[in-house]
């Protein structure tokens, strides 16, 4: 199962990013635990200065945009 974390303050752009992670998975019919990431020092513990950040299983795959549909599919493979 694939851990996928949102890091951000609840922006559109992150609830976008949510969005775009959960139809990705459920496309590829990848099993996934999602969870949003709304504390700042937790998201710096990332090194993110820049949100919404994308993390997959503990790696920051994105940070200060949204990536469009098939670049999110291609992170979570």
């Amino acid at each position: 199962m694939k851990k996928f974390e949102i890091l951000g303050t609840g922006c559109p752009k992150c609830n976008m990013l949510q969005r775009l992670a959960e139809q990705a998975a459920n496309e590829l019919g990848i099993p996934y635990e999602l969870q949003k990431v709304t504390d700042i020092k937790k998201i710096m513990s990332y090194g993110v200065m820049i949100t919404p950040a994308f993390v997959v299983d503990g790696q920051v795959k994105v940070a200060g945009k949204v990536p469009s549909l098939d670049e999110v599919k291609k992170l979570i493979q």
